[in-house]
């Protein structure tokens, strides 16, 4: 048996960087005092949301990977409880800026970074203005406790991404996110919706998957986003095992046993039935392959 006990986290966040990376920090310590051995911490959580509104004065919060505020934290952090942490930052290369992630070991060491695929563009998600698409491909990491695939928010809505790394060898896919009110339709509420798709992930790969989203009011001149938390930690058969509500600061812990579940996976012939011959209409834009 290889069992691991894995850890979704959500928090608010503000404008002040240190006090952000310390209210991570404390989380992380909390799901280390459960067991938790691979902890996940929401997406871009050393600043607030600042993609509702498209201001270059936002591109400051762009870093080296080498030079993140963060990263150069947890990596100690890691070192220090013996944790997998996979770390969400903005990062800078030369004139490029990527909506990306540090997989940190349990060593502490950096195995290597995944820069968001799927960059949104929409009333209050305006990503586009700051982000470059990922080129990195989709990543898979040998960690001291598992093999993990890790998407970043948009990337969820993608069953390709989960599929690819699930075929890749993942045996736990994990998601930071940043979700929540549509500032230009306040009658809009996707969380159900959110959580369907990567239960759906669950289900289809026979995998657990792990997401963690931020809570609180977040508001930019004339634009606000209230983020609805409900963090999660699904189970192979796409069931919610544990879940955190729409507010409150929540570390949830739970374990898996990944030699059961490769055995479960191998049981059901999923893979082995697969047929990518006939899948060449999933690599098009509009479904016509006789071009």
């Amino acid at each position: 048996m290889r069992k691991v006990k894995v850890a979704a986290t959500q928090m608010s966040c503000t404008t002040n960087i240190d006090e952000n990376i310390a209210k991570a920090d404390a989380l992380v310590r909390e799901a280390a005092e459960q067991g938790a051995q691979i902890i996940l911490l929401q997406e871009l959580f050393e600043t607030p949301y600042f993609c509702q509104k498209e201001k270059a004065d936002y591109y400051v919060y762009a870093t080296e990977l080498e030079n993140n505020k963060a990263i150069n934290h947890f990596k100690q952090l890691a070192k220090e409880l013996q944790v997998v942490l996979p770390i969400s930052f903005y990062e800078k290369m030369n004139y490029a800026r990527y909506n990306s992630l540090a997989l940190i070991d349990a060593d502490g060491q950096v195995l290597g970074r995944y820069r968001k695929s799927h960059i949104p563009d929409g009333p209050g998600y305006e990503e586009k203005f700051y982000f470059n698409p990922g080129d990195t491909g989709f990543k898979v990491w040998n960690t001291r406790y598992g093999k993990i695939g890790v998407g970043i928010c948009w990337d969820q809505w993608y069953p390709e991404a989960a599929r690819s790394m699930a075929l890749m060898g993942a045996e736990i896919l994990l998601y930071p996110t940043a979700i929540g009110s549509e500032p230009q339709d306040s009658s809009i509420d996707s969380k159900d919706h959110w959580q369907t798709c990567m239960l759906g992930h669950a289900a289809a790969n026979l995998m657990p998957v792990i997401a963690s989203n931020r809570i609180g009011l977040e508001e930019d001149e004339d634009s606000s986003i209230t983020f609805y938390g409900s963090s999660f930690i699904a189970g192979p058969q796409g069931n919610k095992i544990v879940e955190a509500g729409r507010t409150e600061q929540a570390v949830l812990v739970t374990e898996f046993d990944l030699d059961a579940l490769d055995t479960q996976r191998i049981e059901w012939g999923i893979f082995r039935d697969r047929r990518p011959d006939l899948y060449k209409v999933i690599s098009t834009y509009d479904g016509n392959t006789t071009l």
